[in-house]
């Protein structure tokens, strides 16, 4: 062979040898963490949104080189063998979408559970198991509902113990299912979790780590793996008290905020199992039993709160939450609903609440600081008679129960409650005892606040305790049972279910029951 040949031969390896200069290689800030028997899907699989005739199944694959392009399989049965698979298929990864594979199955059955797996050059990946959405059911329908999980905070023992359920129809996650902050910024720095990357999470990759090293969490991985989600956001998904214009954990030197709420949204899509549309809030139905409609509340329509109920801005007729398409959906859903239960996926606390303390009372991140929309939406449920919704709301980090009012005295004593709301506490997020405040401490203010002059309609209060909730709907009537783990720093799927309230159908009532 000729040297120019060679030397021809010599350049043609180099440049095969070099990274594409479209997709370069760029080392793993997660590699470290990962379980190599689960190559090359890490991060498991899931599945969400589901109808009576279809659900959305999840994975994502970690290809050993950055490639433009991947081919996944996939493929669903109704025994977990796959002795009869019913659908199949395949689908193109690419690094745009960061290598999320994303099917929305059709022509199920309703009420139905269904095992699926996806595979990539002979390597499977975990197997799933989904249940599509009951048109009728004679048993109740159970829904565990959660919300704020944050890693550095200890592990996630709620998501453990609902993997573990076998009588959950969906998962109802209401945000904060990721944190912003950097590394030992907000958490507990006992537990030995710290934030990736290291810093406050500002770029796509940045975005893309930190709901990896989530999604690398074994409660977080089964608890999908086990049963369907629905989820929306809150505002730790962006940045803390975020709203449509800004947020307060977004500064001037951390770039445009337009750019980061978009990046945002773009990942959380990626690594949700959910349907990508428009506009994230939206509607599912199980039959004529109930309904589920989701909200969002930080992202199309909340104006910047107000600092306080002495604000004369606080009446302002263009500060909103919903924004007015939203607010128009979202009344046009509550009056056409033919379903017997209306469940409103809701991200702050609906109903008035007077939290008690000497220099804290009422929370202008809730509804209780955009009171005139508050009041469009009480004036048409009570106009058009709509009866049995129920709010479910997380964010607080605690656990509640209300009649909803947003006049706990004249109005509430006279005409009594528009709907109820039951509040979850948090995965794991901190609440006040973990302030340095006493339990003893805690319980009394507990007690202050519940039934009280100040809080009337205010039935149940837990201001101490993590774990998720778990709604139980029938004819008859709606169940909330609330669900504490024995320890927030200690991983247990071991749970207690300490207080259960009851709203019989027709009532707006809220009836302690333990």
């Amino acid at each position: 062979m000729k040297p120019s040949s060679l030397l021809l031969l010599f350049l043609c390896f180099l440049m095969a040898c070099q990274p594409s200069e479209k997709y370069p290689k760029v080392e793993d800030p997660l590699a470290h963490l990962y379980d190599q028997q689960l190559k090359p899907f890490y991060y498991g699989v899931a599945s969400g949104d589901p109808t009576a005739s279809a659900v959305v199944i999840w994975t994502k694959l970690v290809p050993e080189d950055s490639l433009p392009e991947a081919l996944v399989t996939w493929r669903m049965s109704a025994d977990e063998s796959f002795d009869d698979v019913l659908q199949s298929g395949e689908i193109v990864v690419t690094p745009a979408s960061g290598y999320t594979a994303k099917i929305d199955v059709q022509n199920l059955n309703e009420g139905e559970t269904y095992f699926y797996q996806f595979e990539y050059k002979g390597q499977p990946s975990l197997v799933g198991r989904t249940k599509t959405a009951k048109s009728t059911t004679d048993v109740p329908l159970n829904f565990a509902v959660v919300s704020c999980s944050n890693y550095e905070f200890g592990p996630f023992n709620a998501y453990g113990a609902i993997a573990e359920r076998e009588d959950i129809d969906a998962v109802i996650h209401l945000g904060d299912y990721i944190y912003e902050y950097g590394a030992k910024g907000y958490g507990d720095t006992t537990t030995g979790r710290f934030h990736l990357p290291e810093h406050e999470i500002l770029s796509i990759e940045d975005y893309r780590t930190r709901y990896g090293q989530y999604r690398l969490d074994q409660d977080l991985q089964e608890v999908h793996q086990m049963h369907p989600f629905f989820t929306i956001w809150d505002d730790h998904e962006i940045a803390n008290n975020a709203f449509k214009d800004g947020a307060e954990n977004h500064q001037e030197d951390e770039g445009d905020y337009m750019t980061r709420k978009e990046i945002a949204r773009k990942v959380y899509y990626e690594w949700l199992p959910i349907r990508e549309q428009k506009q994230l809030y939206r509607t599912i139905q199980y039959g004529d039993l109930a309904e589920l409609i989701l909200l969002d509340e930080r992202y199309v329509g909340r104006t910047e709160p107000v600092n306080n109920l002495e604000d004369p801005d606080i009446e302002n007729e263009e500060r909103t939450m919903l924004g007015e398409e939203q607010l128009d959906w979202f009344l046009a859903e509550l009056k056409g609903s033919k379903a017997q239960w209306k469940i409103i996926g809701n991200q702050v606390i609906f109903s008035y609440l007077n939290w008690g303390y000497p220099t804290f009372n009422f929370n202008m991140d809730s509804w209780d600081g955009y009171p005139l929309e508050r009041e469009i939406i009480l004036k048409t449920i009570a106009q058009e008679n709509i009866k049995d919704i129920v709010f479910i709301t997380g964010d607080t980090h605690s656990s509640w129960a209300l009649e909803v009012t947003a006049d706990p005295n004249q109005e509430y004593a006279q005409k009594g409650a528009y709907a109820v709301e039951y509040g979850t506490t948090s995965v794991n997020s901190g609440n006040t005892n973990e302030r340095g405040i006493a339990d003893e401490v805690i319980i009394a203010h507990e007690d202050k606040i519940t039934n009280s002059e100040i809080n009337p309609h205010l039935k149940y209060a837990n201001l101490r305790d993590h774990g998720y909730l778990l709604l139980s709907l029938s004819e008859n009537a709606a169940v909330a049972e609330w669900y504490y783990t024995p320890s927030r720093v200690v991983p247990s799927r071991a749970m207690e279910m300490a207080k259960r309230a009851i709203t019989p159908a027709g009532s707006n009532r809220v009836l302690i029951d333990k």
